[in-house]
Parts: C-alpha cells; sequence; structure tokens
C-alpha cells in the first residue's frame, strides 16, 4: 500500500491574499523546479526576521541611521515572503509533511519576537516594551493553537495579527528612515550625538500589545463560542465527571 500523501487543509493556512498573485504563483513553481526545499525557506525567513532585529538595534549606534532602518524594512518583508513561499513550494513540489508545520510556526515565533526586541532596542525605543510586545505576540499565537488543539478552527483573526504587525514595524522602519537624516542634522545642530528617550518605535510597540491584547481575546471568544456549540464527546464527558 502506498503512503498516505499530506495534504495541509486550506482552512489551516493563512488567508493571504498575495497567495493569488501571479508573481507569488511564477516564484514559487521557479523555486519548487529547482528542489528548494520548504523547510529551508523557513529557516531563510527566520534569519532575516533576526537580521531585521539586529539592524533595528543598531539604529541607535550609526551614524547614518537611515541605512539600518532601511534594512530592517527589507528583512521584515523578506520574512514574510518567505513565510508566503515556503508553503506554497512544499505544496507545489508535493513534498508537504507534518515535520513542515513546525518548521512553519517555530521560525515564526523566533522571527516575531527578534524583531520586536530589536524595534525597542532601536532608536526611538524602549527596550521592556519590545520585550512585552514579543511576549504578547507569541501570547497570539498561543491561543491560536490552544484552540485549534481543543477543536475550533484555526483563527487568524486581528487586528494584530502577524501580518499586521509586521506591516506596522515595516511602517514605522520607514518612516523613521525618512524622519532620521533630518534629525540627526538638527541634534547636531545642538552638539548632541543622537535623540534621547521615546519615539514612534516606542509608540508603535505600544500599540501593537494592546491589539495584541484585544486579538487573543478576540480568539479566544471565537473558540469559546465555536466549542460551546459543539455536541459534548468522550473527552467533555470524562473532563464533567471527574471535575
Amino acid at each position: 500500500m502506498a503512503p498516505e500523501v499530506y495534504r495541509p487543509s486550506e482552512t489551516d493556512r493563512r488567508p493571504l491574499k498575495s497567495r493569488s498573485w501571479k508573481a507569488s504563483g511564477v516564484v514559487s513553481r521557479w523555486l519548487a523546479r529547482q528542489g528548494a526545499s520548504a523547510n529551508a525557506i523557513s529557516v531563510a525567513g527566520m534569519v532575516a526576521g533576526i537580521l531585521g532585529g539586529v539592524a533595528f538595534a543598531l539604529t541607535p549606534h550609526l551614524s547614518i541611521p537611515a541605512l539600518a532602518w532601511l534594512a530592517g524594512a527589507i528583512l521584515v518583508q523578506a520574512r514574510l515572503a518567505a513565510n508566503l513561499l515556503d508553503g506554497m513550494v512544499a505544496i507545489e513540489s508535493g513534498r508537504a509533511s507534518r515535520l513542515g508545520e513546525l518548521y512553519n510556526e517555530v521560525p515564526d515565533r523566533v522571527s516575531d519576537a527578534a524583531t520586536l526586541i530589536g524595534l525597542g532596542y532601536a532608536a526611538g525605543g524602549i527596550p521592556w516594551l519590545g520585550y512585552l510586545a514579543a511576549v504578547m505576540a507569541l501570547f497570539v499565537a498561543y491561543v491560536r493553537s490552544a484552540a485549534r488543539n481543543a477543536g475550533a478552527p484555526q483563527d487568524y483573526s486581528g487586528p494584530m495579527a502577524k501580518p499586521h504587525r509586521m506591516f506596522a514595524v515595516t511602517v514605522t522602519a520607514i518612516l523613521c528612515a525618512v524622519v532620521s537624516p533630518w534629525q540627526s542634522l538638527a541634534l547636531l545642530g545642538h552638539g548632541h550625538a543622537q535623540a534621547q528617550g521615546a519615539g514612534l518605535p516606542a509608540l508603535m510597540l505600544g500599540l501593537i500589545v494592546v491589539g495584541s491584547v484585544v486579538t487573543a481575546i478576540r480568539r479566544l471568544g471565537h473558540a469559546a463560542s465555536f466549542l460551546t456549540a459543539q455536541p459534548a464527546g468522550p473527552s467533555d464527558s470524562e473532563r464533567e465527571s471527574t471535575s
């Protein structure tokens, strides 16, 4: 008997409009023909996310911080591109597997933490806000995973899901890249080497934290509503008998 081919359910995949773009299909098919490993693409995305966080953390220490801001923005988007392509390549090449789900999830969590913590150490950031935003990003993902394990559908709702968080980070980086040269000139005129105190990065991290709290509550509410509407199964009966 031939081994069963693993096929991930469409409902388990994050709904992305970019997945239906012609360019995405062309690139994923080309990578599949070249024998690219979907798991390697996932790891490459994680590396891009980590380097993006490093670029942000370097902004207070560079004479031209705009370069680091732009590099960080590009690396964050490269990470998202890898997140898009890894699953497409796995399906295109017929090599989707349950192991791939681990490669899909774990590097994402590392990337989130590295990027947000790096933004906390950026010029205008607050380190503890970066760590808090990273914790909340992990918690949002945990809620989705816990709800799925309990029997609820995958829930990628926002307002601060991964694409929303990374969009906010990218916009922040681009705005800081535009503003930083003018800010540096003004500060040099006053004899200061670099800006002090909180700025746009800190504000955006605060919004990510608040949005993540709202997102976690929404996902928990969705899961609770779905699970409550389901008929009691054996596991539910056993839980009630032992409580």
